[in-house]
């Protein structure tokens, strides 16, 4: 879908001057489209960065959660984790833990 600026900054609790430079940076990158009205949609490449970053954060998340850390504090590292962990590290930590719920 579409969201504004605005809605950005609401959702995430920024300000409005924040999320402007943070979208000038993504627009300037191709990552994401803004249009006539202030709409803004991602691009192919911003897509599939965006993909890769939820898959990161949904299965470090799963993994924290399932060692037992309280959900809020496992969403809040894997955010951490998420942006700084090596691909090669990730790959590995998804194939351990996919195996690991096989068993």
């Amino acid at each position: 879908g579409h969201v504004r600026s605005i809605d950005i900054a609401h959702e995430m609790d920024f300000s409005k001057p924040s999320v402007s430079t943070a979208m000038k940076k993504l627009r300037e990158n191709g990552y994401i489209h803004v249009d006539d009205m202030g709409l803004i949609t991602l691009t192919e490449s911003g897509r599939s960065i965006a993909e890769n970053i939820y898959e990161r954060h949904t299965l470090l998340s799963q993994v924290l959660i399932d060692l037992g850390v309280p959900q809020e504090i496992a969403k809040e590292d894997a955010c951490r984790l998420e942006h700084h962990l090596n691909p090669i590290s990730f790959q590995k930590i998804k194939e351990y833990y996919l195996k690991q719920k096989q068993q």
